[in-house]
């Protein structure tokens, strides 16, 4: 059921414990807690999320509306306070109805990045608000010219260091906060690590796992199983953050050394991080009017669905991921534990995961022609590789799965309840 189809007529707590989940896109990093918690009698929970977000079979969800964007004449520096406070007005309008219809929650657990809960204490100023603290902008270290193909002006670097007003507001205002990995916390100020709990939303393994006699067809046919020279790359869109450039530059290189292998590229023609290009195209457009590759060996996909997208990684023979410092995504996780040699770029947080040559190999972000050589060495030489992928597997089963990030989450709720 989507979530502008639930109406509030009815939200009266039926249990003792009441969670608020706020998600622009609910459920989004909080799928895995909010499924577990929805089946737990002990919880009465109740989502917020935008209008249009997916929602999650068995919770409850309400949605708000914007009653305007930012102001064209807004100083650009600003914009995305006045966006922030928008939608932090917005929620607190749907919130004030929600206890108006008897729920009052005992924890909120948000993603406070769009703004969501700027307002969310005048509302309930005793439940405990936890929120997930993903990225703390900086103008070095991070993702902020880190690429000198598109460096940083001095425009950049303040708009940025503005950006991080509403950053500030949602770490004085939380009570306790999450973060993913060891990297994404430490770029938040050092006076709010105190706060700031280490815990991943985790992968699910039982699903996300290798599998020996998986198949994937091409759009041309061609069926791919595990051990074909398969080299994978996927993005939710093909973008410089997520090093397309990069590993477009790289192709023609792999497909000289490594004449039988197929390459497959799943992600969309959008724009998630950083930049558009300047004329408009799209970056996939603009990849392969500088690279030519042949069509008949390189398959670009656009997005596909989660059962595909798990098949496409059990067939693969070796996956690039590469990144800015910045998020890490599901992915590579994901990849990892579907037993696939994954050739990292040697950035963080990549490297608070990958360990090179013991689960996985990294190389230098800009470096095509190392790119290019490991790929060959993972495609080339697969059984010496084989304990590698083995080993990502046990990694991500260890360090990330499903069944510990929930744990986290609910060993603070207990706190916070207490």
């Amino acid at each position: 059921m989507s979530a502008e189809t639930i109406t509030l007529t009815a939200l009266a707590p039926r249990r003792a414990q009441r969670i608020l989940f706020i998600h622009q896109n609910f459920p989004g990093q909080f799928g895995r807690i909010a499924a577990s918690l929805a089946r737990d009698p002990r919880y009465d929970m109740l989502a917020v999320g935008k209008h249009g977000c997916p929602g999650l079979p068995g919770v409850r969800t309400v949605a708000y509306q914007l009653h305007r964007e930012p102001a064209a004449a807004t100083h650009h520096y600003a914009k995305p306070f006045e966006a922030g406070i928008l939608y932090g007005q917005a929620c607190l309008r749907l919130l004030i109805t929600v206890k108006e219809k008897g729920f009052v929650p005992d924890v909120i657990i948000a993603h406070p990045g769009w703004g969501e809960t700027m307002f969310v204490k005048e509302v309930f100023p005793h439940a405990r608000l936890m929120h997930f603290s993903e990225f703390y902008y900086h103008t070095d270290g991070a993702d902020v010219g880190f690429d000198p193909e598109f460096p940083s002006t001095i425009d950049d670097r303040a708009r940025v260091r503005a950006k991080n007003a509403l950053q500030l507001l949602n770490l004085e205002a939380c009570d306790l906060a999450v973060a993913p990995t060891q990297w994404q916390k430490s770029l938040h100020p050092r006076a709010y690590h105190d706060k700031i709990h280490l815990i991943h939303e985790g992968i699910d393994t039982d699903y996300m796992r290798p599998n020996p006699d998986a198949v994937f067809t091409l759009p041309n046919g061609k069926v791919l199983r595990p051990g074909d020279p398969v080299l994978t790359y996927v993005s939710r869109n093909l973008e410089p953050y997520r090093g397309f450039h990069i590993f477009m530059r790289a192709l023609p290189q792999i497909l000289a050394d490594n004449p039988g292998c197929d390459i497959v590229l799943a992600g969309g023609a959008d724009v998630s991080y950083g930049a558009r290009t300047a004329d408009g195209r799209s970056w996939r457009e603009t990849m392969l009017a500088e690279v030519k590759v042949d069509p008949a060996r390189v398959h670009f996909l656009d997005r596909i669905s989660y059962a595909r997208y798990r098949d496409l990684l059990q067939v693969s023979a070796a996956h690039v991921y590469l990144t800015y410092p910045f998020v890490l995504s599901w992915s590579m996780l994901e990849a990892m534990a579907c037993g696939c040699l994954v050739i990292g770029s040697d950035t963080a947080p990549v490297t608070e995961v990958i360990r090179d040559g013991e689960n996985g190999l990294l190389v230098d972000f800009f470096d095509t022609a190392a790119i290019a050589a490991t790929v060959s060495r993972a495609l080339q030489n697969p059984v010496p590789l084989r304990t590698l992928r083995e080993r990502a597997v046990q990694s991500i089963r260890e360090g990330f799965g499903v069944d510990k990030g929930i744990a986290g989450y609910r060993a603070l709720i207990r706190a916070a309840l207490a």
